[in-house]
C-alpha cells in the first residue's frame, strides 16, 4: 500500500534554478541560505518526522540539516538533484541521531538494572510505542491516516527508510540508491518487504483485511 505522497523535490523560490541557488550558497550569500530553507524546510521536516516519529526531534534535526548543507555545499557536484543530496544529509543525520539515542537508552537501562539489583526503587517505565486506536474507534479520514503513520514508524528502520523515500517522497529507485548507497535490487526488495509489513500492521490495527 502506498502512503500519502509529499514529494521531496521543491522548486526554489522565485523560479530560481538549483544551479543558481548552489552558486549563491557557495558564495556564502545569506539570502540564498534563507531561500534554501524556505524552499525545503517543510519537506525536510516531514521526512525527518516520518523517520524519527518525534516532532521535536525532527525540528532540531531539520535545523542541523540546513547548517550541514550550507557548510558542505562546496562538495555538491551536481551529480544528483539538490533535493536528493539534501535528503541524503537528512537521512544520515537521522540515522546517526537514532544510533546515539539507542546507545543512551541502553546505558540508561544498564544503570536501572544495577539499581534494581541493589534493591533501590526505580520508576516504572513503559516502552514507547506509537498509539493506535482500537478498531471500534477508527473512523475515516484523519484517524486512518494516523494509523498508517504510526504503522510506518513501527517498520524495521532499514525498510522504513526505503519506503518513505519511495512512497512518501516519491523518489525514483536510482535516487534512493544515491541516498542510501544501496543497489537497485536491494532497494526494491526492501520497499516490497516494507509494504508487506505495513499492510500487516494496519490490518492488525483495523482488525480487518484490506485490499
Amino acid at each position: 500500500m502506498r502512503a500519502n505522497r509529499a514529494p521531496c523535490d521543491v522548486v526554489p523560490t522565485h523560479d530560481e534554478s538549483d544551479s543558481g541557488l548552489v552558486e549563491r550558497l557557495v558564495a556564502r550569500d545569506e539570502r540564498a541560505f534563507n531561500a534554501l530553507v524556505k524552499a525545503y524546510e517543510r519537506r525536510v521536516f516531514a521526512l525527518l518526522l516520518r523517520m524519527s516519529g518525534n516532532a521535536s526531534e525532527a525540528e532540531d534535526l531539520a535545523q542541523e540539516v540546513f547548517v550541514q548543507v550550507f557548510k558542505a555545499i562546496g562538495s555538491f557536484r551536481g551529480e544528483s538533484k539538490l533535493s536528493t543530496w539534501i535528503c541524503r544529509i537528512a537521512i544520515n543525520l537521522c540515522k546517526n541521531r537514532s544510533k546515539y539515542l539507542r546507545v543512551r537508552r541502553t546505558n540508561e537501562q544498564d544503570e536501572l538494572e544495577v539499581l534494581e539489583q541493589r534493591g533501590q526503587p526505580t520508576e516504572s517505565r513503559q516502552p514507547g510505542a506509537p498509539y493506535i486506536a482500537r478498531p471500534d474507534d477508527v473512523v475515516a479520514g484523519k484517524q486512518i491516516e494516523r494509523i498508517v503513520q504510526d504503522a510506518i514508524f513501527q517498520l524495521d528502520p532499514t525498510f522504513r527508510e526505503c519506503l518513505i523515500l519511495r512512497d512518501v517522497e516519491d523518489l525514483s529507485y536510482e535516487e534512493i540508491g544515491l541516498i542510501t548507497g544501496l543497489a537497485d535490487g536491494t532497494v526494491k526488495s526492501r520497499i516490497h518487504r516494507a509494504r508487506t509489513q505495513l499492510k500487516d500492521i494496519v490490518e492488525r490495527a483495523l482488525g480487518e483485511k484490506i485490499g
